[in-house]
């Protein structure tokens, strides 16, 4: 009976540790299965969204440059997703991207030429701007005297009285259709007698000296 007693305190221990063990292996197959669920359930999510961002790019429903694609793109590619739609995607992403990228290319060329255009008209503006105020002075001048000298003002941009006066009345498809042409000394004393100058200078050919040998006006 006390062999009994003392061996049972020994039976105790060699129970707790077995169960111990098989708990703590029990414990280690569930964390291991909580893992395995995990990072199936994140790479599901990765597969998803890769989904949609690579069908967003596909459908141009984003605001994304072509280089926040590439970004995004490249983002997804090092995910190494397996998935065959997603692969397929990809493929579909890179030529869109490359649409965009050429797109942006013609875009930023045309708003070049069209900076590059306004800048020269704004010049033109600029240099026609004398030739255009001495115009308006002679149409709104007090009274003939008045007009008259400031003909004879006018008159000494040009390099001679008689230089040609050319005057579009329309423009279309890119082709001007013009007044009967005229002399800037004939001009000037129209301008006097209409009393009013309702053209603009588009062009003007000069001489060695800057004096103007041809004259371009549009109606406004």
């Amino acid at each position: 009976m006390t062999g009994i007693i003392r061996l049972l305190p020994k039976t105790i221990m060699v129970l707790l540790v077995a169960t111990i063990l098989i708990g703590g292996a029990t414990s280690c197959k569930s964390k291991k299965k909580l893992a395995k669920e995990k990072a199936a359930a994140e790479y599901a999510l990765k597969v998803d969204q890769a989904k949609k961002d690579l069908t967003a790019i596909i459908d141009g429903s984003t605001s994304w440059t072509s280089a926040q694609m590439e970004e995004r793109l490249a983002k997804i590619k090092s995910f190494n997703i397996d998935d065959e739609d997603v692969k397929s995607l990809i493929e579909q992403a890179e030529a869109k991207i490359e649409d965009v990228k050429a797109a942006e290319i013609r875009k930023a060329e045309e708003e070049r030429l069209s900076r590059e255009e306004e800048a020269r008209r704004r010049a033109q503006q600029s240099e026609f701007a004398v030739v255009d105020n001495q115009f308006m002075a002679v149409a709104s001048a007090n009274g003939i005297d008045d007009a008259n000298n400031k003909i004879r003002m006018a008159l000494k941009y040009f390099e001679t009285p008689d230089i040609p006066v050319l005057i579009i009345i329309s423009q279309s498809g890119g082709f001007n259709d013009y007044d009967r042409p005229t002399t800037i000394s004939k001009f000037l004393n129209y301008l006097k007698d209409k009393k009013d100058y309702k053209y603009r200078v588009v062009s003007a050919k000069r001489n060695s000296m800057d004096k103007i040998t041809e004259l371009e006006l549009i109606v406004k």
